[in-house]
């Protein structure tokens, strides 16, 4: 049984959380847990929180294959901070059970990472030894959210603003990883964190 996972992965949205996850994943053989899977099973069609969200929003927020209509949803999270946290309070006391869940299966030689988005918004830090906060610049973070989810920039500003600054985090965080140049220097900022710390 495991108390902690050894590392907790946060930042902002589209700031490289899931490169930096991935790589202590392929490169060190830690087990990924990631909030965002989790954050999806809790709304499978048919789930409990699945139904308690439809019948918050209605027939709208539901595709023809009872999948939700997320860009629909996104629309009215994203512009409305009451509904983003009401929807947040039903979908993290899930992501939460999961990951505690995975702590309290694990093994001592068990090591993982926990990728975490909202991990300071969702009171998660206890969940980890380590805060790593993958930053980047304000500009880039938008520039790399509007290309990877076709937004517009007042969308993109719109989800950017929805969480913690990424400058609040960093002064929260036991390390900060800078991916505001390269790939291959935040991997490199990776490895020298890994061979500083005894996991």
């Amino acid at each position: 049984m495991k108390n902690k996972a050894e590392i907790g992965i946060t930042g902002g949205i589209a700031s490289g959380k899931s490169t930096a996850s991935r790589y202590l994943q392929q490169q060190y053989n830690l087990i990924l847990c990631d909030a965002d899977i989790y954050a999806r099973e809790a709304v499978e069609p048919g789930s409990e929180i699945w139904q308690t969200i439809c019948d918050r929003y209605g027939s709208q927020i539901s595709l023809p294959n009872g999948q939700l209509n997320r860009p629909k949803l996104g629309e009215i999270i994203f512009s409305n901070s009451q509904e983003r946290e009401w929807l947040e309070g039903q979908i993290h006391p899930y992501v939460g059970d999961r990951f505690q869940g995975i702590l309290d299966r694990a093994s001592p030689t068990h090591r993982l990472v926990f990728s975490i988005p909202l991990l300071f918004e969702a009171k998660m830090t206890n969940l980890v030894q380590e805060v790593w906060v993958v930053y980047c610049l304000p500009q880039q973070q938008r520039e790399r959210l509007m290309k990877r989810n076709n937004l517009s920039e007042e969308e993109a500003e719109a989800r950017i603003s929805s969480q913690m600054p990424l400058e609040q985090k960093c002064e929260k965080a036991d390390r900060i990883l800078d991916n505001s140049s390269t790939e291959a220097d935040l991997l490199i900022q990776i490895d020298e964190a890994m061979a500083s710390i005894s996991l």
